[in-house]
């Protein structure tokens, strides 16, 4: 597989909030404005890249039976150091996001990326993989952000775009929903799926 077309996987055909449906907890919570889904995205990103590269390198060395808890291990370090640097330098999006920072560890995304990329390839591609992956989220978080900002706030990226108050529905969880459903028909319609 090439370079190239890991990235684009992890973005277009195995997406994981439009295509896989993994990560929802985050994905529904999270996502009511698009910065708020960008950092989200961004963290998890960070914690994918750098959890395949570490479990690339130790895949060969870890026993079977116990090689799931090593790289919950593996990814739990990694969340620490994601959540101490966003608590440190973007502390207001750090309080928007709480608990789920530390939720990442448990993300089905980065624990299934390690057992079903990471462990059986070299360390460049686990880290494409991580990239593609990572950024696939990102951008679904953050389009979902986004279209729930507008319709919800009548602003984007927290830069109000229109006087008056939008529909409160979509600030709430039923918003999340709604547009996580719409988007997800709306992206397989694009990418030509039934």
């Amino acid at each position: 597989m090439s370079k190239l077309k890991i990235i684009l996987n992890g973005i277009i055909k195995e997406n994981p909030t439009f295509i896989l449906v993994l990560g929802m907890c985050p994905t529904l919570a999270t996502t009511t404005s698009a910065m708020n889904g960008m950092g989200m995205g961004f963290a998890t990103m960070s914690v994918l890249l750098c959890s395949n590269i570490v479990i690339s390198l130790l895949a060969p060395l870890i026993p079977n039976k116990v090689r799931i808890p090593c790289y919950i291990v593996v990814i739990a370090a990694f969340v620490t150091l994601v959540q101490l640097l966003m608590q440190a330098y973007i502390p207001d999006l750090y309080n928007t996001l709480g608990i789920f920072i530390p939720l990442i560890v448990v993300n089905c995304i980065v624990l299934g990326r390690a057992e079903a990329f990471a462990n059986k390839h070299g360390v460049v591609d686990s880290a494409l993989d991580g990239i593609g992956i990572g950024l696939g989220f990102t951008i679904a978080l953050t389009i979902i952000g986004l279209v729930r900002e507008l319709l919800g706030n009548l602003s984007a990226f927290d830069h109000k775009l229109f006087e008056g108050d939008g529909m409160l529905l979509f600030v709430l969880a039923p918003g999340a929903f709604i547009v996580l459903g719409y988007l997800m028909v709306l992206f397989n319609k694009i990418r030509g799926t039934k």
